[in-house]
């Protein structure tokens, strides 16, 4: 049997694709190597609590702008999943000098607590948002226009992004003269971008920081599982077809072109790949090496690969009052200098974590997140001692936050258990465990990779979606660049 098209993966991403070009009626595969869809994003049962993996919020919903929702009702989920929306967006703990802040959502909400914290900063928040609109707004308009886009008109329309495309957010915030502790504090959302200010582009970073501060972060009632489970019920009512425990061998290709995929020992014939697993994955290991363009593996090798993930779950017997947590969301970290904090990530143990505390009935979950480079992993883990490393880290992690917080959740603990990066990696078949997908730095960015992304698919048929994709790792923008990607495809069937 032919395919129109075949998708490597029923992750997120790989499940979007799947689902938009069903309902385009193509005839489309998806297969996957586990036995369940979601890759990193699932949940897992330890005693009498049920753990989300997804450990970073979805935002974009509630918005006035409603881009999560938007997205859902392409999707054909609208109305199928009750979120909780949460007012904080979290708490900051330094703990070098025991300093605290606390942010919420919204715009002018942002900018007051600025001012208290910053007095003066009135002035530089509101020409930083003002910024950061335009932004968004080119953005889309980039997004409409992209197959006919005149850079004239885009530089009438929107001059400010067209100056600030190729800057760097620490030049942004030089340019406008803000003041250090602003700089500080605005730097702690590099938390959920896998990258400083140093590297990171200002488009991607304004567009994210407005979009997430409007709307305030996000979680499904029940798991971010469900949402996923959608996904795959939706794909097969509109005769989708899911082959699970189904390894790839290779993707066949003949003359430069997709011709197929062979799993399992057997044969699908498609003329288009989607791949939600990583190009290195997929150029070394999916592809015989004399189909392979020299480009590919020269891009390959000049990209560096972001951070990875330590993530503790604790499943506590105690209420969140009974516990004195008092916030939702806590950035612990040992300074507020991004720059330095992500070069302590080249080591275990770097003090730095993300904290979501979850209360449900009379228990509560707190979920620690820790970044780690791939270099510090090599002399870390061995297989003779990786459970006793792993029971090191959750004591480590632990004992962070209470040192931080002051809240003893030790005595507590009914469940506790980590996911390292080998963990990650067995479920999502990335290198090293990595989430975050290739670091944002120097030129190789959001708005290189979006541009030339058709450029650097050198073989035809073949395309990537994902955190690895064109739009890098946060949730909206992984959303958009699936559905993108399989727009993409649509129209080449098409031709």
């Amino acid at each position: 049997m032919k395919y129109d098209c075949i998708v490597i993966g029923a992750g997120t991403a790989g499940l979007i694709s799947a689902l938009t070009l069903q309902k385009k009626g193509k005839k489309v595969l998806i297969l996957e190597k586990g036995i369940n869809p979601g890759g990193a994003l699932s949940s897992f049962k330890r005693g009498a609590f049920e753990f989300d993996t997804n450990v970073f919020p979805m935002y974009g919903f509630g918005s006035e702008e409603k881009l999560g929702e938007k997205m859902f009702q392409q999707l054909d989920l609208q109305n199928k999943i009750k979120m909780n929306f949460e007012n904080e967006l979290f708490h900051i703990i330094v703990t070098e000098t025991n300093e605290e802040y606390t942010f919420s959502k919204g715009i002018e909400s942002f900018e007051q607590k600025m001012e208290e914290y910053v007095p003066g900063s009135m002035e530089v928040m509101e020409t930083f948002f003002g910024l950061c609109l335009d932004v968004k707004e080119a953005l889309e308009y980039i997004k409409t226009q992209k197959t006919t886009l005149d850079e004239r008109d885009l530089l009438q329309k929107y001059p400010n992004f067209v100056q600030l495309a190729p800057l760097k957010v620490k030049r942004v915030f030089e340019y406008l003269n803000m003041p250090k502790k602003v700089i500080e504090l605005l730097s702690v959302f590099c938390n959920y971008m896998g990258s400083s200010i140093k590297d990171l582009s200002f488009v991607y970073f304004a567009n994210f920081v407005y979009t997430f501060i409007s709307s305030g972060p996000c979680y499904p009632k029940n798991t971010s599982y469900e949402f996923v489970k959608l996904l795959e019920e939706s794909f097969k009512e509109k005769g989708g077809v899911i082959k699970y425990h189904t390894k790839v061998n290779e993707i066949l290709v003949d003359n430069g072109k997709v011709v197929g995929v062979q799993a399992n020992n057997e044969t699908f014939k498609t003329s288009h790949v989607i791949s939600n697993v990583s190009p290195k994955m997929v150029y070394e290991h999916f592809i015989s090496q004399e189909n392979v363009p020299i480009e590919c593996i020269k891009l390959e090798n000049e990209r560096i690969l972001g951070p990875s993930m330590f993530t503790v779950f604790v499943g506590l017997n105690k209420t969140k009052n009974e516990l004195g947590i008092e916030h939702t969301h806590y950035i612990i970290t040992n300074t507020l200098d991004s720059i330095k904090e992500f070069e302590k990530l080249h080591q275990v143990f770097s003090g730095h974590l993300i904290a979501h505390v979850i209360e449900e009935q009379n228990t509560t979950q707190v979920v620690l997140t820790g970044m780690i480079y791939k270099d510090a992993l090599k002399s870390f883990f061995t297989p003779d001692h990786y459970f006793e490393i792993k029971e090191q880290l959750e004591d480590y992690f632990v004992t962070v936050f209470e040192n931080a917080t002051g809240h003893f959740i030790r005595e507590s603990i009914e469940e506790i258990d980590l996911a390292t990066p080998v963990t990650y990696a067995r479920y999502t078949g990335h290198p090293y465990g990595i989430l975050f997908g290739y670091l944002a730095k120097g030129y190789d960015n959001l708005l290189p990779r979006m541009f030339c992304e058709d450029e650097e698919n050198k073989i035809e048929g073949l395309r990537f979606c994902g955190s690895y994709g064109s739009r890098l790792s946060l949730f909206l923008d992984l959303m958009e660049n699936a559905n993108e990607v399989a727009l993409k495809t649509f129209g080449e069937c098409e031709e």
